[in-house]
């Protein structure tokens, strides 16, 4: 057997309110907290995109200055002479190159000029040229 209770009229009207406001806050609270956790999400990935854009500017950034070290290699070597060259190294922020006794480094000199230090031994000239402001010219050329 089934006994229901019923209550007074006033009493279910209360409680239906109750239940509706309860209901109701709790989808305010459920979209307040949406709405957070979406603008959160939207900051992140901003941020993100930011950084890959950083990133991907210092990588085109740092092959445009391997690029001009590359052609001011190849220069320097065409001045003095590919066959005289004996060895080319990067070393810090200069280029160091190491070419026989008897090579004409005039042209290289000249276009140079204090920028480039020659040091002449009996078994070779050694030449170091300063890429700083080689690099910082053409690379403000460039960009």
């Amino acid at each position: 057997m089934i006994i229901a209770v019923k209550r007074t009229s006033k009493k279910r009207l209360i409680i239906k309110i109750i239940s509706i406001f309860a209901v109701i806050a709790m989808f305010v609270a459920y979209y307040s907290h949406m709405s957070d956790k979406f603008t959160q999400d939207a900051k992140k990935e901003k941020l993100e995109k930011m950084s890959q854009s950083k990133s991907q500017l210092e990588k085109k950034r740092k092959s445009e200055i391997e690029k001009i070290i590359y052609r001011e290699v190849e220069s320097a070597v065409d001045l003095v002479g590919q066959l005289n060259v004996r060895n080319v190294k990067i070393i810090g922020n200069r280029i160091v190159i190491v070419c026989d006794p008897d090579t004409n480094i005039d042209a290289l000199v000249v276009r140079y000029g204090t920028m480039a230090l020659v040091k002449r031994t009996i078994d070779d000239i050694k030449i170091a040229i300063d890429l700083k402001y080689v690099v910082e010219s053409k690379y403000n050329e460039n960009n």
